[in-house]
């Protein structure tokens, strides 16, 4: 059996922090089939989820200092809606949930001129000691920065998007998934 998901419109999306945007489609993002190559959806996604990580304080100085970052340990991309050159696009990034190790998180592409999402990418990053690693748990403070994010991002009203595969494993098989 096929779960359906129910996906938020554009005015709700756009209530989230705008991670960059709003950003011009230009013509070298284009491929063969007349619309943005796939490859420029993960690069936006990825952007977008960096500069969120940054705001929880993630940053180049956190890893120098800390010896501490995030990898990703699963992603999955979506595709709602065909981005076109020219059209105008922005990124927004909202928490799914957390444990002490792990962030569930998604980036949501918007189309601007359509007004439509356009796609999601939907990550699982695991925080890490850089130097052994190894999956280790979130700092005192960047654990407060993340509860925040997500306390914004609970805010909004609605379910994320989710896949419904991957997420928080200890939560997911605890629930029975």
């Amino acid at each position: 059996m096929t779960a359906t998901v129910t996906l938020p419109t554009y005015d709700q999306v756009v209530r989230l922090p705008r991670e960059f945007g709003p950003l011009v489609v230009p013509p070298e993002f284009e491929d063969a089939n007349g619309h943005m190559n796939i490859r420029h959806y993960l690069d936006l996604g990825a952007e977008a989820i960096d500069t969120a990580f940054r705001r929880i304080g993630l940053t180049d100085d956190y890893r120098a200092t800390r010896k501490q970052g995030f990898f990703t340990a699963e992603h999955h991309l979506k595709y709602y809606t065909e981005v076109h050159v020219g059209h105008q696009i922005s990124a927004y990034f909202r928490i799914v949930e957390r444990s002490d190790k792990i962030i569930h998180g998604m980036a949501l592409l918007v189309d601007d001129t359509t007004e439509m999402l356009a796609n999601t990418l939907e990550v699982v990053a695991p925080h890490v000691d850089l130097t052994t690693r190894r999956v280790v748990a979130f700092a005192s403070d960047i654990a407060e920065a993340v509860d925040r994010e997500l306390a914004v991002t609970e805010q909004v009203g609605w379910p994320a998007p989710v896949c419904g595969v991957m997420g928080i494993r200890s939560r997911r098989d605890g629930a029975g998934r």
